[in-house]
């Protein structure tokens, strides 16, 4: 649950491919397209929508993901409100996950990118929707139980960016990691430096995790929400 295209790739499509690679079944869900992630303005609103998509979906695919719900909520525009909080709680009822991946609800004051509003406005719906809205049959019945959509219970979140609990190991899938994130050609063609700022990334992880010399992590605040 994510509030970008590229959002995934740059913070947790390692461990995406991770558990594709152990059999897990992994969706994605989008609140936006990603339409106002381009200083051009001879490219429409359109049609940079539809190739944010395009990119988002080849990523999946190079981590093993195929199903894609797309909100479609204004890019730069993204709030916590009711009708959010319903969109994503009625993906969780329709994938039932034991676990859900997501932004971080509180900002950094040391990063003002990986605060962006939308970020924060996603992540905060997000905790909303898995609790309690997911999981109440009173929440949003017009909406979502009378479309067949029964109640589901999380038992896990792990939130990126926050004071993480847990890290994933991905030096194994760290060039199918890259390959996602190079799929996001609009927004990453330009760094030349992609590659060496990921594996700095990574091995910052993880360190601060422990893990022996030489590895690359991702990193996370779990949360039991059961």
């Amino acid at each position: 649950m994510v509030a970008h295209p590229d959002d995934i790739d740059f913070g947790s499509a390692g461990t995406v491919a991770q558990l594709t690679a152990a059999g897990s079944h992994v969706a994605y869900c989008l609140v936006t397209s990603g339409e106002a992630g381009e200083d051009d303005m001879t490219v429409s609103t359109n049609e940079l929508a539809e190739l944010r998509e395009a990119e988002q979906t080849a990523a999946g695919k190079e981590v093993g993901v195929e199903s894609i719900h797309w909100l479609r909520y204004p890019d730069g525009q993204v709030e916590c409100n009711l009708d959010l909080r319903r969109d994503i709680a009625r993906v969780i009822r329709i994938e039932r996950p034991n676990l859900v991946i997501t932004q971080s609800p509180t900002r950094n004051l040391d990063s003002v990118y990986g605060s962006h509003p939308d970020h924060t406005e996603t992540a905060e719906a997000t905790l909303r929707a898995v609790y309690p809205d997911a999981r109440n049959p009173r929440a949003f019945t017009a909406e979502l139980l009378d479309e067949g959509h029964e109640p589901h219970t999380v038992p896990k979140v792990w939130i990126g960016l926050s004071e993480p609990s847990i890290f994933i190991d991905i030096t194994e899938v760290f060039d199918r990691k890259m390959a996602a994130l190079r799929s996001h050609e609009s927004q990453v063609g330009h760094r030349d430096n992609l590659d060496e700022m990921m594996r700095q990334w990574g091995q910052r992880l993880a360190e601060q995790g422990q893990l022996p010399e030489g590895r690359l992590a991702e990193a996370f605040r779990e949360l039991d929400t059961q």
